[in-house]
């Protein structure tokens, strides 16, 4: 029989939750503060701990965080009276299980502790016979084992096993089944949208449509008509009846990328809407009735933009039920080479190719890289190599110059000026004559020019492949042999 330990300060609490998990076949000890529960959890060892939020002693925050340090792998049900979403986040983020709102429904407790116990034991199980998956590179990482499911969502977003992966998908694993509007922050090619896509296969709206809508790309005229359609005739060039996104996405969930882009008459239309749940289409009479999840995703804060007079703070507050935050990919390296192996698994599908991984130079030059442009351009450059490859690794003469340089560049104010080996010195720039200071003209262009040499070199001056390796074309390499006196 599995063990349990209870702790909450309400003596009817414990006796209550005592009596029905033993009623289904569970051995029960319980506690009524943080003190004696954790000397219960030390000498019992449970295979599962429900603790209230708020104890006479500590808080259920400082409980969990001892428990965790203590029996990482024992999962904890955080209890509280307090229905604070805040709350659920922070408890979720310090690796509670789950959280139970008061008053406590018994099917709800029953299937949420049957559920982390199974978790709890499939997640041992797992890690006990562990077999190392293929690596990006073929061979078999004996580290860190993978997750339980999937690494892939349904929208084919790669999950991650890092802490900072858990960390986001946690969130979204509480938020989804709600109906909370969600605004997601992140930088360019982060992943909102996949994400949004995520936060909607996992609610109770799965089986309805997603759609998304990029507020940046669309004119300021077609905004209104995309959002709530139009009726033929209602202005010069309406030559039928148009859906709008909202009708779209009707039971489902709509998702608005980059939405503080929407003018401001469109961001007042979008507040009536949101606050009615009913629109008309431009043009029309008829009210149509909304049921319309509404997800929104920005790289700029939204309650910056509202303060700025860009964006609308009532409807910022409409929006702002809860938010995620969606890492930048310098922030996950500990999942870069996964993200990389995925990427190049897709990139080798499209292109017929079979190239299976990464040289240990490339590995290093990805994880010294800050990738400003996140997943979008790592898949990008993995692409672009793969194209380029022959063999089966890709190699560094496949990257852009930029990532290949890209320590180098960012270290260049603590480096002394380099020796020059051909006419590069003549480009020196420095203003002030001083030549034991480099400028970053200088340091760049030896950066350029020593990556030039060394393509050149592996093709054998052969100036067409030599081009098609650096990503440019033959008349700009040309300039820059003439430019470097090559």
């Amino acid at each position: 029989m599995k063990k349990i330990v209870v702790v909450d300060d309400e003596a009817d609490i414990c006796f209550l939750l005592k009596r029905f998990l033993s009623k289904n076949d569970f051995i029960v000890e319980t506690a009524q503060n943080g003190k004696d529960g954790l000397a219960l959890i030390e000498s019992i060892s449970p295979d599962l701990v429900m603790t209230d939020f708020r104890l006479g002693d500590i808080t259920g925050t400082e409980l969990l965080t001892t428990i965790k340090s203590k029996r990482p792998n024992v999962p904890v049900l955080i209890i509280t009276g307090y229905s604070d979403i805040k709350v659920a986040v922070n408890v979720m983020k310090l690796g509670a299980y789950d959280y139970i709102t008061k008053p406590l429904f018994p099917d709800e407790i029953l299937v949420t502790v049957k559920k982390a116990i199974a978790d709890a034991e499939a997640s041992e199980n797992e890690d006990q016979q562990y077999v190392a998956p293929a690596s990006s590179d073929g061979t078999a990482d004996p580290v860190k084992p993978a997750r339980k499911s999937s690494l892939r969502t349904k929208a084919g977003y790669v999950m991650g096993n890092g802490e900072v992966s858990d960390n986001l998908f946690k969130q979204v694993d509480l938020v989804a089944p709600t109906n909370f509007s969600v605004i997601i922050y992140g930088e360019s090619g982060s992943g909102k949208e996949a994400i949004a896509q995520e936060i909607h296969n996992r609610s109770r709206r799965k089986d309805m449509p997603f759609v998304a809508m990029d507020c940046g790309a669309i004119s300021k005229e077609l905004a209104g008509s995309e959002l709530f359609g139009h009726e033929k005739g209602s202005f010069t060039g309406a030559l039928q009846t148009k859906i709008g996104h909202f009708e779209l996405a009707n039971g489902g969930t709509l998702f608005l990328d980059e939405v503080s882009n929407l003018s401001y008459e469109i961001q007042v239309a979008l507040l009536r809407v949101v606050q009615e749940r009913k629109m008309r289409r431009i043009g029309g009479s008829k009210e149509i009735d909304l049921d319309v999840r509404i997800l929104v995703a920005s790289n700029e804060r939204l309650l910056d933009s509202a303060r700025s007079g860009k964006f609308r703070e009532d409807l910022y507050y409409r929006f702002n039920e809860f938010t995620i935050e969606v890492p930048a990919l310098r922030n996950r390296r500990e999942d870069m080479m996964l993200f990389a192996g995925s990427f190049l698994e897709t990139t080798n599908v499209e292109l017929g190719k079979n190239v299976k991984g990464f040289s240990e130079e490339v590995k290093n030059d990805f994880l010294n890289y800050s990738w400003p442009g996140n997943l979008r351009e790592l898949k990008n450059v993995i692409k672009r190599a793969t194209l380029l490859s022959d063999g089966e690794l890709i190699e560094e003469k496949a990257l852009p110059f930029e990532i290949v340089n890209y320590k180098r560049l960012k270290d260049l104010d603590d480096e002394p000026a380099p020796a020059t080996s051909s006419g590069i010195s003549q480009l020196s720039d420095n203003a002030d004559g001083d030549d034991t200071k480099p400028s970053l003209k200088t340091v760049a262009n030896e950066a350029e020019y020593d990556m030039i040499m060394q393509v050149l070199r592996d093709v054998n001056f052969n100036k067409s492949k030599a081009a098609r390796l650096l990503n440019i074309d033959r008349k700009t390499l040309y300039n820059k042999m003439k430019q470097f006196d090559i």
